[in-house]
């Protein structure tokens, strides 16, 4: 079953969503430059940032149990804590285009660069640390900790899949199908999911950079966001298809269409609740429960 909750206005861009230290899921307006809290009864908190344009994108739970993201335009990261507390903190790089990040297993946050070709690194104190990519146009998006320790992200422009380590040393992984251009990826148990946004395709990296390949049968369905579940498979929302897909460890696929026309699904999350919440262009979050 699939409930919607309107968490901004049409226009708001729901975005990034994560669940939080406090039980409840937390997602970015990035067209509205808010960060809002949304409970699982469906309650709403909404947190105006300092600056209404400076593009609040993915969001993530931190170490030190408040909520980070990207500010994508300003070129910030921003720290907001349960009590609705917002900071943020400049990058080195002008124009760098901050836009994935993740909990490092350093205890730092790592975000991509995707305007720079860099990876950086940034300590819950303020401290940031950028790494240059071997790479110029590649487009680094989404990042994850690996289930090795390392930090792997996708590629949108370079149809690849990087890995960095906590010292800074990079190894790329070229995808197998040209024309991938992906941006989603998350850590499984033993491997990485990723998707392809033009390529129509979830595909699983293991760790020695081999890959299989799931092409959805929607080709325009333009996979966006994914998150693995514990039962080995993986969650990913379809921003052309209008719809939540999910893969099981052996590839058999399941699609569940949102109730909203056109709703643009972008980010998701596994809730406190057992239930997956994806954030909607529309200015929605859904709630899909299985069962």
């Amino acid at each position: 079953m699939i409930t919607e909750f309107t968490v901004g206005e049409p226009g708001s861009g729901p975005y990034g969503v994560v669940a939080g230290p406090d039980g409840a899921l937390w997602v970015t307006l990035v067209h509205a430059g808010q960060v809002v809290r949304l409970g699982v009864d469906g309650s709403v908190t909404e947190h105006p940032l300092d600056s209404p344009t400076c593009g609040p994108a993915v969001i993530v739970a931190g170490p030190d149990g408040a909520l980070w993201f990207t500010r994508l335009h300003d070129h910030r990261i921003g720290r907001i804590t349960p009590a609705g507390e917002a900071t943020s903190y400049a990058l080195p790089t002008a124009d760098a285009g901050p836009y994935g990040i993740t909990a490092g297993p350093d205890g730092a946050l790592w975000f991509t660069e995707m305007s720079a070709d860099a990876v950086g690194r940034l300590t819950p104190d303020g401290e940031v640390t950028e790494f240059p990519l071997p790479t110029s146009g590649g487009l680094p998006s989404m990042i994850t900790t690996g289930p090795d320790g390392a930090l792997w992200f996708t590629l949108n422009q370079g149809n690849a899949i990087g890995r960095i380590t906590v010292g800074g040393e990079c190894t790329m992984h070229p995808l197998p199908t040209e024309g991938t251009a992906p941006v989603g990826i998350a850590s499984g148990t033993d491997a990485l999911w990723y998707v392809g946004i033009l390529g129509g395709v979830v595909g699983r990296m293991a760790l020695d950079g081999s890959v299989r390949e799931f092409p959805l049968p929607d080709q325009e369905s333009r996979p966006h966001a994914v998150v693995a579940d514990p039962s080995g498979g993986a969650w990913f929302t379809e921003w052309g298809g209008n719809r939540i897909g999910h893969l099981d460890a052996v590839g058999e696929l399941r699609e569940y269409d949102l109730p909203t026309p056109a709703s643009e699904p972008h980010g998701l999350t596994l809730g406190p609740d057992g239930a997956v919440w994806v954030a909607l262009e529309v200015g929605k979050a859904a709630r899909l429960a299985m069962g």
